[in-house]
């Protein structure tokens, strides 16, 4: 079981990787299965990939964007929160906000500057481009950009944005519902990213033990309190 309301504190996080016996001490508490269904999931995650969602107002939609982000192996979800508050619906979330690192904006501008700064590609997704999906480039890092459910994007969102790329359609309707859009993009780069060897688009084993980490501390009802008997028992050796 998953503890997903239990804050992980940082400090405890770089505490534990900075002690490998303690890191492994902890990891007595987590059952086999578990951990070779971390060692697996770690193995497809990626920060190659990201996602930026601008002021999503139905719950079901942010839930659902989320819920593949976590299929596809998409580790960060990055989310603006201008007149909207983010809200998840857990019928739909089915337990992904567990497992998934969110980072919450005030404002697009900040938003897209903090993740320009970590070397990502800004995409706009608009219908109204004639670029497509699968003309983006993938070389770098990149950040898929999906806007409100009624407007789309801002103008903001769209002119500090490096590309502007839609989904091909062939039907009347204009757009897809932002959730299904999530879904078709993250297969459609994953797909091509797993037939990219020339692309090191896995985390790196740092990234690696350190989520895995997090994880295992949010496996453990009562992390803090074996943590007091860890530091007891080194005491008294």
């Amino acid at each position: 079981m998953l503890y997903q309301d239990k804050v992980i504190d940082p400090q405890l996080v770089e505490q534990v990787l900075q002690d490998d016996e303690l890191y492994q001490y902890l990891r007595t508490f987590v059952t086999p299965n578990k951990k070779a269904l971390f060692e697996e999931v770690l193995s497809h995650r990626t920060r190659h990939l990201t996602v930026l969602l601008e002021d999503l107002y139905l719950p079901q939609n942010a839930s659902a964007v989320l819920r593949s982000a976590d299929c596809f192996g998409v580790q960060d979800v990055h989310i603006v929160e201008i007149n909207h508050k983010y809200k998840i619906n857990p019928k739909v979330v089915r337990g992904a906000s567990k497992w998934i690192d969110r980072h919450h904006y005030t404002d697009t501008s900040t938003a897209i500057q903090s993740l320009k700064d970590k070397g990502y590609k800004v995409a706009a997704t608009t219908p109204h481009t004639d670029m497509e999906l699968d003309d983006l480039p993938l070389d770098n890092k990149v950040a898929l950009m999906f806007g409100q459910e009624r407007n789309g994007l801002t103008d903001t969102a769209l002119e500090e944005a490096d590309y502007r790329i839609k989904i091909p359609m062939y039907g009347f309707t204009e757009s897809f519902n932002i959730s299904v859009s999530a879904a078709i993009c993250f297969n459609h780069i994953i797909t091509k990213l797993r037939h990219r060897p020339d692309i090191d688009w896995k985390m790196s084993e740092e990234e690696r033990k350190e989520l895995e980490t997090i994880w295992v501390l949010k496996n453990i009802k009562r992390s803090d309190v074996y943590l007091r008997e860890y530091i007891k028992r080194g005491q008294n050796k």
